[in-house]
């Protein structure tokens, strides 16, 4: 690679290179430039069949010394060859050069990624051109708007009248192709703010609003959107505390209904449980009967002296006990009920009135959750098999007693 000075006539400009657009006052500064001072940077060239050369980038350059009328340039030569080399050459000599317009950076990068002769790809790109992939991607993404879009996009961040910035653009880019390019219009036309355009693309992603409704919002203003987006949020705040309210109280119910439920299945469970362990209290244990049911013993006994001219008479007890004998007892140790008498009768002295559940506790037991439900069944089923074991026990209890009459 050299530099040489080359006669103007010899140079041929590259119709494919990345840079297309030259503004005619920018190219009229340059000029000026290169009159007064001379050109600073050379040009860059390739040669080609012929003994000629084409330019690998500096076109503005070469436009500028053809304004002026000069003879020839000076040009580095180099010997690359390879097409994919040559294009990024020029797009990296672009990228450092003012002018080089979002647009065409975009479809310089489009070209190497889609283009058959070239298939690269975004993370070749970006370790070649030393920028971020998401540098890359984002200006593909201005590729989706129309061309009456295309022609406003500049590059820099300044908001201008009838002009569009990629950061303007780009909070647009995924909404549906009878959106985009009328917000964009008139984000430029109205000088929207990039803060003010992300709420009008929110607005038009909203699910909440149909798409008859959206299309009516395109007549409006920038700031007529700006107006809609704030009604529409508010109006969806409003009814995000209805529905937090609304939840809170249905909430509450649910819990103050499973608390009843607890409760009622509490009642059954200790009412299910004092019928069990009343009815399966061991019989040494069980309560003592009532005075009036307690055996006359000392009085039997002492009937023989009280009444000892009388004749011999079958004493009467508050229990009812001396209507078991069968004659008058012949002594103290005679007069006693015998052990098995005296069980049965404490034992039926034990035994609780019948006491069934009332019918709110029966009905709640539907309303359980099948755990406890399940646990309640088992305890009834224990309750019932002891009652069946203790009733087991006194029938054979009473047929030993039938068969000794």
């Amino acid at each position: 690679m050299n530099m040489t000075e080359i006669a103007m006539n010899l140079i041929d400009e590259d119709k494919d290179q990345p840079r297309y657009q030259f503004g005619e006052e920018a190219l009229r500064e340059l000029m000026e430039s290169i009159e007064e001072l001379g050109l600073l940077s050379p040009i860059k060239v390739r040669t080609t069949p012929g003994g000629r050369y084409k330019i690998i980038y500096g076109n503005r350059r070469y436009k500028a010394c053809e304004m002026l009328g000069r003879e020839t340039i000076p040009c580095i030569v180099s010997d690359v060859t390879d097409e994919m080399e040559i294009y990024l050459e020029q797009i990296a000599e672009n990228l450092t050069r003012e002018g080089f317009s979002p647009i065409e950076e975009a479809e310089a990068f489009d070209k190497l990624l889609n283009n058959p002769k070239f298939k690269s790809s975004t993370k070749y790109l970006s370790n070649k051109l030393g920028k971020p992939e998401s540098y890359i991607k984002n200006k593909c993404e201005l590729l989706k708007f129309g061309r009456a879009v295309k022609k406003l996009i500049v590059g820099g961040t300044e908001i201008r009248k009838d002009l569009l910035t990629e950061e303007q653009l780009l909070p647009l880019k995924d909404l549906p192709l009878e959106y985009r390019d009328t917000l964009a219009l008139t984000i430029a036309r109205d000088e929207m703010p990039v803060s003010d355009v992300k709420k009008i693309a929110k607005l038009f992603k909203a699910k909440d609003i149909s798409e008859n409704t959206k299309s009516k919002l395109l007549y409006k203003s920038g700031p007529g959107l700006i107006e809609t987006w704030s009604v529409h949020e508010h109006n969806k705040a409003e009814r995000a505390k209805a529905a937090e309210a609304k939840a809170a109280a249905e909430a509450e119910a649910k819990a103050a209904a499973e608390q009843a439920a607890k409760e009622q299945q509490a009642k059954a469970v200790q009412a299910a449980a004092e019928a069990g362990a009343a009815a399966a209290q061991p019989a040494g244990q069980a309560a003592a009967p009532a005075p009036e049911a307690q055996p006359a013993a000392p009085a039997a006994a002492a009937a023989p002296q009280a009444a000892a001219p009388q004749a011999p008479a079958a004493p009467s007890a508050p229990g009812g006990e001396a209507l078991l004998l069968t004659h008058p007892p012949a002594s103290p140790a005679q007069s006693s009920p015998s052990p098995a008498l005296g069980q049965v009768q404490r034992m039926l002295a034990a035994l609780p009135q019948t006491a069934p559940l009332r019918a709110d506790v029966i009905r709640s037991l539907g309303t359980l959750p099948a755990a406890e439900r399940e646990e309640i069944l088992a305890g009834i089923d224990s309750l019932i098999g002891q009652l069946e074991n203790h009733l087991l026990e006194w029938k054979s209890v009473r047929e030993q007693a039938k068969a000794t009459v």
